[in-house]
């Protein structure tokens, strides 16, 4: 998977339009927790100022807006903290697309603009050609550096890309780099660590990364269905009764294909869900009344002996419940000792596990942790990315003309 990239543009005196990821989480007084993203997307807005862009125009979305105006869900925090990282004002603007946004672009005098919430437009997601062609009019050149919603053929992300010459930026470039990797010619020994709340979001992974990997570790809530595929106890933990024989398949298959299979096999159970709740640990089996929450101390030694091996390891889910700090204790065990090790590349699939490190502090040590949670879950599983696929390759066809809708062009 060989695309241009931002570095194969000639920006200058171009308006540049990047499809960034500010999906960021905020809580009730609308500050963000978590500015990793917006952090993220700074090289490669830094670059095209850099090289003289003549604007550079951000678009991106943030939550779930059911495509009508939320309040709650402007991009104004974004904007703000974009600021105070760029250290100069940009232009907010209250939309995305028509007259107004055009002309107050034009006339602006800052270099940076961000556009308001895409989803507030039902076109956005439905990729409505003409919601795209109206994107794409803001600007002479467009590149996606929003990993995130790469698995989304969506106007931001597929459709614009139909007007303009379209290309990767740093962090999507870098995602592509790293997982491509970790899929096609990963160092030897490749240990896969897999947790999480469910098997089913996994099965399609599992399979692609089966062939491919030495050994593969299983925590998580995910466990207590391949516990239950051996004919083991379970007590009230989290079980998808639907994909026992899925996980019997697979247990099946790793030891046809001579993979290491390691399920946890030992568990912090609790009798309900709360820190005071009465907590022992328990081997093999989970009795009547328990669930579990967390892998126990043999569990975490026998991953790290299988870890210790490795020179390429993706993980993906967290191995217990690590919101609670009561129950997070074996996620942080093995996240330690990883980034303990040398000469290992360690990729964090985005979502929870990128979250259960970050609150570990331990983002600067791990060699990627990827920016999305479901992209990178399918481009694990070997699916084509729409908003990846839909990037111009490496070509000597970066001089020819497109249908760019103020009239064709060349860059």
């Amino acid at each position: 998977m060989n695309k241009l990239t931002i570095k194969d543009l000639d920006l200058r005196g171009k308006k540049v339009i990047i499809r960034a990821d500010f999906n960021v989480p905020l809580d009730e007084q609308m500050h963000i927790t978590d500015d990793r993203r917006i952090r993220e997307a700074l090289p490669t807005l830094r670059y095209a100022l850099d090289q003289g862009a003549q604007k550079v125009i951000l678009m991106s979305h943030l939550g779930r807006p059911k495509d009508k105006v939320v309040e709650g869900l402007r991009l104004k925090p974004a904007a703000k903290r974009l600021e105070e990282l760029l250290k100069e004002k940009i232009l907010r603007l209250d939309d995305c697309i028509g007259p107004s946004v055009e002309q107050s672009i034009q006339q602006s005098k800052e270099r940076v603009v961000l556009l308001e919430n895409l989803r507030f437009h039902k076109e956005e997601e439905a990729n409505d050609p003409e919601f795209a062609r109206k994107l794409a009019a803001l600007a002479d050149v467009y590149v996606n550096d929003a990993f995130g919603t790469a698995h989304r053929a969506h106007a931001s992300t597929a459709g614009i890309t139909q007007y303009l010459p379209s290309v990767a930026g740093f962090l999507l470039d870098k995602e592509i780099n790293y997982l491509g990797k970790a899929l096609d010619h990963p160092r030897k020994p490749f240990v896969v660590i897999f947790g999480g709340a469910k098997v089913s979001d996994k099965i399609a992974v599992i399979g692609n990364l089966l062939p491919k990997a030495d050994a593969i570790i299983i925590g998580g809530g995910m466990a207590y269905t391949f516990l239950k595929a051996q004919g083991k106890s379970v007590g009230t933990s989290k079980l998808e009764v639907d994909k026992i024989d899925v996980a019997r398949q697979i247990i099946d298959k790793a030891k046809a294909q001579g993979v290491t299979l390691a399920i946890s096999s030992d568990f912090v159970v609790v009798t309900k869900f709360e820190s005071s709740a009465d907590m022992k640990i328990v081997k093999d089996q989970i009795p009547d009344g328990w669930m579990g929450v967390d892998i126990g101390p043999e569990s975490r030694k026998r991953f790290k002996e299988i870890l210790a091996k490795a020179k390429t390891i993706v993980w993906n889910g967290p191995l217990g419940v690590f919101e609670n700090d009561a129950f997070a204790q074996g996620t942080k065990d093995i996240a330690e000792f990883i980034v303990g090790l040398k000469d290992v590349t360690t990729i964090i699939g985005g979502g929870d596990s990128a979250a259960a490190i970050a609150k570990f502090q331990l983002e600067d040590k791990m060699t990627h942790i990827s920016t999305g949670g479901g992209a990178s879950l399918e481009f694990l599983e070997g699916k084509t990315l729409p908003g990846i696929a839909a990037l111009r390759d490496k070509s000597p066809a970066i001089g020819l003309s497109y249908s760019h809708p103020g009239g064709e062009r060349r860059v």
